[in-house]
């Protein structure tokens, strides 16, 4: 064999070699995947990749301004294929996640074109936030998307604690009860938190307690009042009931946004405001 030859063979066998290495870098990142409710553009790849089961995403109003929400988060970057060079334009990635959704019933909430958009989606009982940024000429752009619900609550106050506080303040904060949105029924992940309150009842068989329904100031005021009261009535229904506590020892009410514990202004504030209270009864 010449050395000529040798020279082209090992030039060939080293581009086949680049082209492979870029083929196998532009595949999707290992435990990658495009969000459930949404696919990709064309011919992009999945570069970098994180989900979390609950985190906090910077959203924009109607207005512009900035809110937070909670909830499962991802966050999904793309970038073109280099063997692609039809490249769409920033603009055109956005018109295209915007069209998308809604077509299943999505809304442009906000867009500072030609690069980001912010959008939302109310499917069945949950409420997807889409962040949109396209960048790089269109060569890339990243997703954003969360599924706004509540943290399930992991740390709960144990019987002494709220023993304490009631002993200090009269009163004790309790934020390990749920309930789905708009609904009064106690969802079975509130049992740890329930468990609690009837411990500290049967520990102190002189404690009577009023349980007290609380709400962010969301939605019609006599509306709130209602369903404030409809869930400490059912909590001390589930007391009663399961947990054999006397029901002379136990009164709901519910006052609804009357009594904030932080600003109805940010989501952070209004969770806090989203809580039942046990007040002793003098």
């Amino acid at each position: 064999m010449s050395k000529k030859l040798f020279i082209i063979l090992g030039f060939v066998l080293s581009l086949l070699l680049i082209i492979s290495v870029i083929s196998i870098a532009q595949e999707d990142i290992p435990e990658s995947k495009d969000h459930p409710l949404i696919t990709r553009m064309p011919n992009f790849y999945i570069v970098d990749y994180n989900e979390k089961d609950f985190d906090q995403m910077d959203f924009k109003n109607s207005e512009g301004e900035d809110v937070k929400v909670e909830g499962h988060r991802y966050d999904i970057s793309y970038e073109i294929k280099e063997e692609h060079t039809a490249t769409p334009s920033e603009l055109q990635i956005l018109r295209n996640y915007e069209n998308a959704l809604e077509k299943i019933g999505g809304t442009l909430v906000y867009e500072a074109s030609p690069e980001e958009a912010w959008l939302k989606l109310e499917k069945g009982d949950k409420t997807f936030w889409i962040y949109v940024f396209a960048h790089c000429d269109g060569e890339c752009y990243e997703l954003t998307i969360t599924e706004k619900q509540e943290m399930a609550q992991e740390v709960i106050v144990e019987a002494k604690n709220l023993a304490q506080d009631i002993k200090l303040t009269g009163h004790a904060s309790i934020y390990g009860i749920y309930f789905d949105f708009d609904k009064a029924e106690v969802k079975p992940e509130s049992e740890p938190a329930l468990k609690e309150i009837a411990k500290l009842l049967k520990q102190d068989l002189q404690l009577n307690l009023y349980v007290v329904g609380h709400t962010d100031y969301i939605g019609e005021f006599n509306y709130n009042i209602k369903l404030s009261q409809e869930r400490g009535d059912a909590i001390v229904k589930i007391l009663v009931s399961k947990y054999a506590i006397s029901p002379n020892r136990l009164k709901a009410y519910g006052v609804g946004p009357l009594a904030p514990v932080a600003s109805n202004k940010t989501e952070e504030g209004r969770s806090l405001n989203r809580r039942v209270e046990l007040v002793e009864q003098q």
